[in-house]
C-alpha cells in the first residue's frame, strides 16, 4: 500500500526542454528495476518546468530509489540540463485510489 511519496520538480535551462523530456522518458526502464518503488511518473507541468512522482509503501522503499540510479544519472546531467538544482519534497500520502 502507498503511503509515501517523493515530488521532484526540474526547472530545464533555455533551450534543454526537450532533452530534458527525454532524458525523463529514458528513465523509465530504471524505475521499473526499482522494488521498493510502487508507482514512477516523469511530469511536465509547463514548457519548462518538469517532475518526478513517485510512490513507495515504507521509508525503506524511499530511501532505496533517492540513493538509486536515477537521481544519480539526473545530478549526472544537472549541470547540462537544469537551471537551478531540484527541489524534492518526501510527501505523505493521505488518500490513495
Amino acid at each position: 500500500m502507498e503511503k509515501l511519496a517523493l515530488l521532484a520538480q526540474l526547472e530545464a535551462k533555455p533551450g534543454k526542454e526537450q532533452q530534458l523530456a527525454d532524458f525523463l522518458k529514458s528513465a523509465l526502464p530504471l524505475a521499473n528495476t526499482e522494488t521498493g518503488t510502487i508507482r514512477w511518473y516523469a511530469l511536465q507541468l509547463g514548457p519548462s518546468t518538469f517532475g518526478i512522482f513517485d510512490t513507495f509503501a515504507d521509508e525503506a522503499g524511499r530511501n532505496a530509489h533517492l540513493a538509486g540510479e536515477i537521481p544519480k544519472a539526473l545530478m549526472a546531467h544537472a549541470d547540462e540540463l537544469l537551471a537551478v538544482p531540484p527541489v524534492i519534497n518526501k510527501v505523505a500520502l493521505l488518500a490513495v485510489k
